[in-house]
């Protein structure tokens, strides 16, 4: 057998090739070749530092990358709520509730004042006497009490039915017209006087300038009264209401002086007061109650 040589290249040894031959002549005295290899220990090294490096920042661009797929995806899903109010659909889009319906006001027209209707002569219109202001032959107040009607007196001449400086007033306030009637109940007499005047200022200014102890009504006797307040001292009274300023004059028919401690008389003269007030309110109720009814 012979050993020769084998035939063929000479294989060469690679430092990237695993199991590869490191290249020696046996027939030879040769050394390996220790800067080479040392050279290209280094590459090997460097390329692996790069590699490393390299997939380090792959890496991190890919964690990037999910980090900003995260944020888009998370930017998205809250996109509703992040959008500016311009960008939300406005209420008009959205169901409402119901709103009440509404009416027209059907509510009434207030209603007429009595006192318009005797506060002036255009409206107060209706037939005007002693009688009709003062009707029937006597006042019943509550269910026993009983003042029995005397004599009616109707003028134009106002300073005829009064005295002292009763006239004058009346006549500076252009009074129209004067009515009298007199009451009797148990001896003591009231005789009302109502004064008439186109309106009501010049009925409120003879009220404020009446003296009730100078100006005075005259008694109006007869139909069972007799004259009385001749010299005795009597209850006066002034007032007035609308276009009417009315008067009483209450005392004994015995010719007595009355007191304050007559309180009986008294009550007799307040109640023919308070009546007339309201048989003057009643004048303006009808009245009015008929420009209603129109």
């Amino acid at each position: 057998m012979s050993y020769g040589q084998q035939g063929g290249p000479q294989s060469q040894w690679d430092p990237w090739t695993p199991h590869s031959q490191q290249p020696w002549n046996s027939g030879t005295d040769e050394t390996p070749d220790w800067a080479a290899l040392a050279e290209a220990s280094e590459t090997r090294n460097k390329r692996r530092r790069l590699f490393l490096i390299g997939g380090g920042a792959l890496a991190t661009v890919a964690i990037g990358a999910a980090v900003a797929v995260a944020v888009v995806s998370a930017n998205d899903s809250n996109s509703a709520s992040n959008k500016p109010a311009s960008g939300v659909p406005g209420t008009s889009g959205l169901p409402t509730q119901p709103t009440a319906p509404s009416f027209a006001s059907t509510s009434a027209p207030p209603p007429l004042d009595p006192k318009d209707f005797i506060s002036s002569k255009s409206k107060d219109t209706a037939p005007l006497s002693a009688e009709s202001l003062f009707p029937g032959t006597q006042l019943t107040v509550g269910s026993d009490t009983v003042y029995k009607k005397g004599a009616t007196d109707d003028t134009k001449n106002c300073s005829a039915a009064t005295k002292g400086g009763l006239p004058k007033i009346l006549t500076d306030n252009d009074c129209t017209s004067f009515m009298r009637v007199s009451y009797v109940k148990d001896g003591v007499a009231v005789t009302v006087g109502v004064a008439v005047f186109d309106n009501a200022a010049q009925a409120t200014k003879v009220k404020g300038k009446v003296n009730t102890d100078t100006d005075l009504i005259r008694t109006l006797p007869g139909k069972g009264i007799k004259d009385f307040c001749t010299s005795a001292f009597c209850l006066v009274t002034a007032n007035s209401y609308g276009r009417y300023a009315y008067f009483t004059l209450t005392g004994f028919t015995n010719g007595k002086d009355m007191t304050d401690k007559d309180t009986e008389a008294l009550q007799v003269g307040e109640t023919l007061e308070d009546f007339t007030f309201r048989q003057i309110r009643r004048r303006g109720e009808i009245q009015a109650s008929a420009a209603a009814g129109e």
